[in-house]
């Protein structure tokens, strides 16, 4: 047999616990002027509604807390169980002793598992089953005490913190529907519940607080809140780009307002009337909807990506403390949670106005997303690979916009044909620039050529160029689809791993080099043939040559890479019409022989041409009586 070793660790533990019963003990003590202090606590934490959260600070020893008698309670030690039920009152846990543990429940359905601790009566843990992260890992919206639900209220002249408290499940169904009651009971029929009501195939779940038999015990003429909070994990493989898309947005005054809360630094903001607030995780979301408003919300987010080329596990820090109203002497509250993709179409088909929640654009350019490109890419991507249904949507979006394209290029080529006379121009009255800037507005006023014609076609195109800037980032089918060298489309490709460079990363991107390259080649083309000698004062366009590109190149090297692939293609199909019509529609000759013509006959000038004739004809008339 072997001999039994004496266990230092084991004499020490059996130490410190009898050092704390007995410390306990001693607290418990009456004490005349102890009793005096508290009781001025307590009238103070009745007069004080709107700082409970400092109040709990200061009176630690009426806070809910049985961490350190866990084990003694669970044990079946009759003086642990008197003495947390005399700090505690009728909170004290009154069922099953097995429950009095740090136990979790399991709850699943095919899409979303969770885990549900009897502390707290909160959930733990919420894995997305059929997602994971880019290193193959499962994708985890709570694990590891990154979340907590707590609720607070005052009862029996205390401050009780329900995150400390030990609830008793029980499992059921209703229907197909998965059922997890939390009750945190005072007696078989006085009880806080919490309620999960999980439906199968599905990321929203039923949730619920209500107190039942509490009437008279929870006073509720102080205020009462639900605290969330959420550290949001790290899912993606840029930290820059997953932080930037990583945002607290809500929803106030019954769907009318949505507004949201900065993502680039520490935010905070107290709303009313709040029907449901997401911590949203770029692709991912976690959020808490409400059928009754919730009075007051005061809503913090705070950015945990201090240094972006160190490594990290979380992103932003979200909090959402809800004043809750009292309803027939106690808690009773229907609400919802939700625990998956940052997905449009999901997100739609709950018909709560969650797509706001996505950041698609304000005004037109969200409608062009919610009504154009979303639909049409979902229709392309449910039988085409994701690189080839952006290619398709480039070549369908740059095909409408073709006749808007031939306007521009007519007004440039205008403008070409004119060079010759606008330089005659410009060499004549070189010494007069007002006189050189009248001539030149009435030439091409009667050739109907005017650059301002070449701009508006081009403005145009802006609303659905900044559509599909908002639209590809926050594709969520594009993530993890590959093509070509690209392993995720919703991140940024790499061929090659460089040290780090100050705004540009650690690592080479194929897609906006070459998106670069294309940009570069079409303003040569646009630009090429309408130069003209920089005027004085004026800037010189031919910058914006190099420019643009250059910011393509360093802007874009950390981004989705199905977004520089859409800039690529479609740039490259813009130079493709540009030269169709150079060489197959327009002929320079015929315009040049129209614009002779157009010269001849009387032009009658629109109200904003006089106007800034007569501007123009007066700015010279001044000049020449100043010099005289």
């Amino acid at each position: 047999m072997e001999k039994k070793k004496f266990d230092k660790n084991s004499l020490l533990g059996f130490l410190l616990i009898g050092g704390i019963l007995i410390w306990m003990m001693y607290i418990q003590k009456p004490n005349p002027e102890a009793n005096e202090a508290e009781t001025t606590k307590t009238e103070q934490v009745a007069d004080d509604t709107t700082t409970a959260s400092e109040t709990t600070q200061t009176t630690d020893t009426t806070l809910v807390d049985a961490t350190t008698e866990m084990a003694a309670v669970s044990s079946g030690d009759s003086l642990a169980i008197d003495n947390l039920k005399n700090r505690l009152g009728s909170f004290a846990y009154s069922g099953t002793l097995a429950s009095a543990t740090d136990a979790v429940t399991s709850f699943e359905n095919e899409v979303l598992a969770l885990k549900i601790s009897n502390k707290g009566g909160y959930i733990t843990e919420a894995k997305l089953k059929q997602h994971t992260m880019y290193t193959g890992e499962p994708v985890y919206l709570i694990k590891d005490a990154n979340a907590s639900l707590d609720l607070q209220f005052m009862a029996e002249n205390r401050l009780l913190s329900t995150k400390d408290l030990y609830f008793e499940p029980s499992v059921s169904k209703n229907g197909e529907n998965k059922v997890l009651t939390m009750r945190l009971k005072t007696s078989e029929n006085a009880y806080i519940e919490y309620r999960y009501e999980l439906l199968p195939d599905d990321y929203m779940l039923g949730f619920s607080v209500k107190s039942q038999g509490l009437e008279g015990v929870i006073n509720t003429s102080q205020p009462m809140y639900l605290d969330w909070n959420l550290k949001g994990y790290r899912h993606a493989k840029s930290i820059t780009y997953e932080n930037r898309y990583s945002r607290l947005t809500y929803e106030y005054e019954n769907g009318d307002n949505h507004s949201k809360l900065s993502p680039a630094s520490d935010d905070e903001e107290t709303e009313n009337g709040v029907t449901w607030m997401n911590f949203r995780q770029h692709f991912f979301s976690s959020m808490l909807l409400t059928d009754t408003a919730f009075k007051e919300v005061k809503l913090s987010s705070k950015d945990l990506v201090l240094d972006e080329e160190i490594d990290t596990v979380y992103t932003k820090h979200y909090g959402a403390k809800m004043l809750l109203e009292a309803k027939n002497g106690g808690i009773d509250y229907d609400m919802n949670m939700y625990y998956g993709p940052t997905d449009y179409q999901i997100f739609k088909k709950y018909d709560r106005s969650l797509d706001e929640a996505m950041p698609l654009g304000w005004g037109i350019f969200g409608m062009i997303n919610k009504y154009l490109i979303i639909p049409l890419f979902g229709f392309l991507s449910d039988f085409l690979p994701a690189g080839i249904a952006i290619i398709v949507l480039t070549i369908l979006i740059k095909l409408a916009l073709s006749p808007v394209q031939y306007k521009q290029y007519l007004a440039q080529a205008k403008m070409k044909v004119l060079k010759p006379e606008l330089d005659e121009l410009r060499e004549k009255y070189k010494d007069n620039k007002m006189k050189m800037q009248q001539e030149t507005l009435k030439l091409q006023n009667i050739a109907g050529a005017s650059p301002l014609k070449g701009c508006l076609p081009a403005l145009l195109q802006i609303p659905v160029f900044y559509a599909l800037f908002t639209f590809f980032p926050t594709a969520f089918d594009l993530r993890q689809k590959s093509f070509l060298w690209a392993e995720d489309l919703s991140s940024y490709d790499t061929i090659a791993e460089i040290p780090h460079i100050p705004f540009y990363g650690d690592h080479i991107s194929l897609f906006p080099i070459l998106a670069s390259l294309a940009i570069f080649w079409y303003m040569t083309m646009t630009m090429g043939q309408t130069m003209q000698t920089p005027q004085p004062g004026m800037p010189n366009m031919k910058i914006l040559m190099y420019i643009s590109p250059l910011f393509m190149l360093v802007f874009f090297n950390n981004y989705a890479s199905g977004l520089s692939l859409y800039y690529f293609v479609s740039n490259l199909i813009t130079i493709g019409i540009m030269l169709v019509i150079k060489h197959f529609i327009l002929d320079e000759e015929k315009i040049h022989a129209k614009i002779q013509v157009n010269k001849k006959k009387p032009k009658k000038q629109n109200r904003f041409q006089r106007k800034m004739a007569e501007m123009m004809e007066q700015a010279e008339q001044q000049k020449k009586a100043g010099k005289k």
